[in-house]
């Protein structure tokens, strides 16, 4: 189903994309209250389960032709991720929208006091292109437990999903109700454009202060799923065998485009070496001897990408890995050591196979350096020592991360996902979801039977009276 607002480019005319058509025909619908029945959201969930498994193939074709996605991959991060958290959220949706009775100070002797959970309306999510499909569904996921229509916008840089996103979508709904729309960046600025009552975006920082300016124009409430550098911490205490295979997995997954992979390794000058070993030696067990000629390993979205993460090979030296094939835009697992906080690769987020290796003496040179920089979306601490584990995550704002692990803490529908200043702005996931697409209106019901009086500017002693019930 496409979209039925006059849709133009640029080049058509000089007219530009416009969806206010689109816009205010969600805004009559979900004014009619049908989003707001619990009946209707659960149905609508429940359809858009049966759907993904049904397209379950479809869906691993297209993760497979924009990102060379291996069947584990597009499943495990992708579908089975959205499939896993449809089944929490139909499952414990109708517990959520109840309305909450919350306590009643003694000043309000005679009320009762409730929370509501209303959806915003319109809401506007726009997805990237790492995780195309998952990135895509689970904050819509949200917005429909919440009772909202919405605009959905898949990245273009990931053209196969974005179709196979529209057909599903606009197959399953009404587009008064949800609507894929795609295209580029002059339809992003477009959308931008129109008064949305909420919008998600995940992306780059750079885009997201985009995002919040265009929100400004309007007040309108935003959730912004960002990045930064994520730092993963191996102290000398710690199990270098699993350490080895937990950082080099969340980092070489998805070819290191993740937004909460290790984005660089601190590591104790004490088991640097042996670490480094362990690690060169995990990478050839996880990938094979030649990765760039694994059919199974993640291709670099695009050309420009490429190039940009080709250039940090020359930084510090190549400990392990450096080769690329420009041809399937591949680059190997790369470790690259001897790197200072001064070279090009750490000066902004990698999104790539490409791990700089720094050591430390004392964690006090850590958090120092963590703190010198942008608050990270992750953190990642390798110890046995508790006390450790606690200066680091005591000392350090981040927006969420692992003990002896890393990238699993984004998996669990029960930890709201999101970053802090800089690397992002609210959360989701699980009931974090429909935390994020409801706003939380708070109504006093107040008795009629009786009225506190000294409440009233003509009752006598009425300050002396206040004063003892405002201890």
């Amino acid at each position: 189903m496409s979209i039925s607002s006059p849709v133009l480019n640029e080049n058509e005319g000089g007219t530009k994309e416009n969806y206010s058509f689109l816009v205010n025909k969600q805004k009559a619908f979900f004014r009619k209250e049908q989003t707001k029945n619990i009946s209707f959201r659960l149905a609508a969930l429940k359809k858009l389960k049966d759907a993904i498994k049904v397209n379950e193939q479809e869906i691993m074709a297209a993760l497979k032709e924009d990102l060379n996605k291996s069947e584990l991959d597009a499943y495990a991060a992708e579908i089975g991720f959205v499939l896993a958290e449809l089944t929490f959220t139909i499952k414990n949706l109708s517990s959520w929208v109840k309305v909450k009775s919350v306590k009643t100070p003694m000043t309000h002797f005679g009320s009762t006091s409730y929370i509501y959970s209303e959806p915003y309306g319109v809401a506007l999510i726009i997805a990237p292109w790492n995780y195309p499909f998952q990135l895509a569904i689970a904050p819509l996921i949200g917005a429909i437990a919440a009772g909202n229509c919405a605009v959905l916008k898949p990245s273009e840089l990931t053209p196969k999903t974005s179709e196979v996103l529209a057909k599903l979508i606009n197959g399953l709904y009404p587009e008064e109700y949800v609507s894929v729309v795609e295209g580029g960046v002059e339809t992003s600025t477009a959308l931008l454009e129109e008064k949305f009552d909420y919008i998600f975006f995940t992306g780059s920082v750079p885009v997201g202060k985009i995002i919040m300016k265009a929100a400004a124009k309007h007040l309108t409430p935003v959730t912004l799923e960002l990045g930064g550098k994520s730092p993963c911490i191996v102290h000398d205490d710690a199990n270098l065998k699993v350490a080895a295979k937990r950082v080099a997995w969340g980092k070489f997954t998805n070819a290191g485009q993740t937004c909460i992979a290790p984005d660089y390794l601190y590591v104790h000058k004490n088991v640097k070496d042996k670490f480094l070993s362990e690690f060169k030696n995990t990478i050839k067990e996880l990938y094979g001897e030649n990765p760039l000629r694994n059919s199974d390993f993640t291709h670099i979205v695009s050309e420009r990408h490429f190039k940009r993460l080709e250039g940090f090979l020359d930084n510090g030296q190549v400990y392990s890995g450096g080769k690329t094939n420009s041809e399937t835009l591949a680059i190997e697992p790369t470790v690259l050591t001897n790197i200072s906080w001064d070279d090009p690769i750490m000066q902004d987020e990698i999104f790539g196979p490409i791990l700089p290796v720094m050591e430390y003496s004392n964690l006090s040179e850590v958090v120092d350096g963590i703190h010198n920089h942008p608050k990270p979306l992750a953190l990642y601490i390798f110890s046995e020592n508790n006390q450790v584990q606690q200066t680091v995550l005591n000392s350090v704002s981040f927006g969420g991360g692992c003990v002896n692990d890393t990238v699993y803490h984004f998996v669990s529908p029960h930890l709201p996902f999101g970053g802090v200043g800089p690397s992002g702005i609210g959360s989701y996931h699980g009931k974090g979801s429909f935390d994020t697409f409801s706003h939380k209106k708070s109504v006093l019901k107040q008795t009629t039977l009786f009225d506190i009086p000294f409440r009233y500017p003509n009752f006598k002693n009425g300050l002396k009276m206040l004063r003892m019930f405002l201890k």
